[in-house]
């Protein structure tokens, strides 16, 4: 993939469908046009997805003074963006893509509007293996901003669940404004002292839920005694328009790190509640053996607030970096010059990730 940037009015250009979400966010943040161009132009339906373009208009909506243009065949797009008023937003999700995908935009976004921001999403809260679900956003990735001191006020609620593949979902998003992020100083991660989790069903047997609990418990009752998981059953409208379950799984250590897990159950897949927790309880226990302070999930979500941070630095230990990590770590660089040092831990795979923070102060935020 070539990455470079062109010459006329600092737009940076880009190749390929991956990475849209962050590139936008980062786009918006910094000030900076992008153009993205050879979206998925070998494929037998080519340019962007509903899902995607439902995005760039949900970035347009949530901005003041953006503009996009979309070539005829999709291929390519300019994005120019604009002001973050904030205020109150509803906005239907596709359900291509779980609103847990338009949440990742947003919360990044959300402290640094003028006012408090608030959006109501409608579509489908959780699927298996591509976006984080809206239980996972609520238990962990929020937490996450606690240690940059955005607290007050940041809260997400799921109104109505809405399993995949037709959703039916509702969640409201609500934060508050910050003039600056703290900078954070997080090496220690401590030992594993309690386990949470949710267990939901929507339009099945309200026994699905006792069963992955129990199921899960079988596993992790092994390693520690203080497992709370709660089961959390919708009935009726609240319910969405599909059958679905899943369970979601976070411990914490006696530093307050988080690690996360989930799994949910595919539409059309024969596969018992049982099967569904075993595989979230070990995907849990896999999380934590790569160590690190933050999720490998949230590394990205970590990585760009320690780089909005004041002019200081930050440094975090994190687990092995996923790829996706690392093309942020890139893209950071394009779009705001920011450096991160890497040291690896040979031993333990770990790595320490530092940076100075360029200050990104909130230009929207309307002063008293």
């Amino acid at each position: 993939m070539t990455t470079q940037a062109g010459p006329s009015r600092d737009i940076l250009r880009f190749t390929t469908h991956r990475h849209l979400r962050q590139r936008l966010l980062l786009s918006i943040l910094s000030g900076k046009s992008i153009r993205v161009d050879g979206i998925r132009s070998d494929d037998v339906h080519v340019g962007l997805r509903d899902y995607e373009i439902n995005l760039l208009r949900l970035a347009e909506k949530v901005t003041n003074g953006s503009t996009i243009e979309i070539s005829v065949t999709g291929t390519s797009f300019l994005f120019h963006p604009g002001l973050l008023p904030g205020g109150n937003y509803t906005h239907t999700c596709h359900i291509g893509r779980s609103i847990g995908y338009y949440l990742e935009l947003l919360i990044p976004l959300a402290p640094f509007c003028k006012k408090p921001f608030e959006i109501n999403l409608y579509g489908v809260t959780g699927e298996e293996g591509r976006d984080m679900s809206v239980d996972m956003i609520r238990t962990v990735t929020l937490p996450h901003l606690h240690l940059f001191g955005v607290t007050d006020g940041l809260e997400l609620q799921i109104k109505k669940r809405g399993s995949a593949p037709l959703g039916g979902g509702q969640a409201i998003f609500k934060c508050p404004v910050v003039r600056t992020l703290k900078t954070v100083q997080f090496l220690e991660k401590g030992k594993i002292r309690k386990i949470r989790g949710v267990a939901y069903s929507t339009r099945v047997s309200p026994q699905f839920a006792n069963r992955m609990v129990e199921a899960a418990r079988s596993i992790l009752n092994r390693y520690i005694p203080d497992i709370y998981l709660i089961t959390d059953v919708y009935k009726g409208d609240d319910s969405g328009k599909s059958p679905g379950y899943g369970l979601t799984l976070l411990s914490q250590s006696t530093t307050s790190s988080l690690h996360s897990s989930e799994t949910l159950s595919v539409p059309n897949q024969t596969q018992t509640p049982e099967d569904i927790a075993l595989k979230a309880a070990r995907l849990l226990l896999e999380e934590i053996s790569t160590g690190g302070c933050v999720d490998s999930k949230h590394q990205w979500l970590i990585a760009l607030l320690m780089a909005l941070g004041k002019e200081d630095v930050s440094k975090v230990r994190m687990g092995k970096l996923t790829a996706h990590s690392v093309q942020f770590f890139r893209d950071m660089m394009l779009f705001f010059g920011t450096k991160y040092k890497l040291v690896e831990n040979s031993q333990t795979g770990e790595v320490d990730v530092s940076c100075i923070g360029i200050g990104y102060s909130n230009v929207n935020k309307s002063m008293a």
